[in-house]
C-alpha cells in the first residue's frame, strides 16, 4: 500500500496523536507531561488487512504535571511563555479502531528550554531556569519541605526525593524558585 499524507487535522491523525502522546508521555519516568502543541506532519501507511501505522512528528510543551502524576496530557495546563520547554516528538504508531489496538512502536522526543535571551527580551524581571542540581536549589526544597512537615495536617513527615526543576530571580538579592517530588515516610509526626 502506497504512503498517504492525510491532512494534519483529519480525525484520524487528530486521534493518532492524542494515543501516540498518551502513551509517551505514559511511558517517561522524569520530567513533565507533554502537551501537544500542533502537529507538524504526518504520513500514514494502511496496512493490508486492517489499521494503519502512523508517522508523526508533534510539536510539544511540557507542562505543570509530572509525569508521575499519570494525568492525561489534555488535563494538564501549559506553562507560561518564559517557563516553557519546547521541542518535538516523532513517533510511529499503529492503530486498528475495529479491535481497538493502538501500538507505540517508537518514539524520539528532543527538547529544550526557551533560551534566556528571548526571555530577557519579553520579561527582562521573570525568573530564569538553572540547573536543578545546584545546591543552592537543593536547600531551598529542604527549607520548604520543613515548612511544609511543620505546617501540613499530614500525619507522616515526608522526605526529598529530587529538585525537578530550579529558577532563580533578582530582587533585592537572589530569589530561588524550586519545584521537587517528596515522598510520605514511614515516620510518625506523633513520635519523637
Amino acid at each position: 500500500a502506497a504512503l498517504l499524507s492525510p491532512s494534519c487535522d483529519d480525525t484520524a491523525v487528530e486521534e493518532a496523536a492524542d494515543l501516540a502522546l498518551r502513551q509517551i508521555n505514559a511511558d517517561r519516568k522524569e520530567g513533565y507531561i507533554f502537551r501537544l502543541s500542533r502537529i507538524f506532519s504526518v504520513r500514514e501507511h494502511p496496512q493490508e488487512i486492517t489499521g494503519s501505522v502512523f508517522y508523526l512528528i508533534l510539536d510539544v510543551v511540557d507542562t505543570e504535571c509530572h509525569v508521575l502524576s499519570k494525568k492525561l496530557w489534555k488535563n494538564c495546563t501549559a506553562r507560561s511563555a518564559h517557563r516553557t520547554v519546547y521541542g518535538q516528538c516523532k513517533a510511529i504508531i499503529y492503530i486498528n479502531q475495529a479491535r481497538n489496538i493502538a501500538h507505540l512502536n517508537t518514539y524520539e522526543c528532543v527538547l529544550q528550554p526557551v533560551p534566556p535571551r528571548y526571555i530577557w527580551r519579553i520579561c527582562p524581571d521573570c525568573p530564569v531556569d538553572d540547573c536543578p542540581t545546584e545546591p543552592k536549589y537543593l536547600e531551598a526544597a529542604i527549607q520548604s519541605l520543613a515548612k511544609f512537615n511543620e505546617e501540613s495536617e499530614q500525619t507522616h513527615y515526608f522526605s526529598l526525593l529530587n529538585v525537578t526543576r530550579a529558577s532563580m530571580q533578582w530582587v533585592v538579592g537572589p530569589a530561588y524558585f524550586v519545584e521537587f517530588l517528596i515522598q510520605e515516610t514511614s515516620c510518625s509526626k506523633n513520635d519523637s
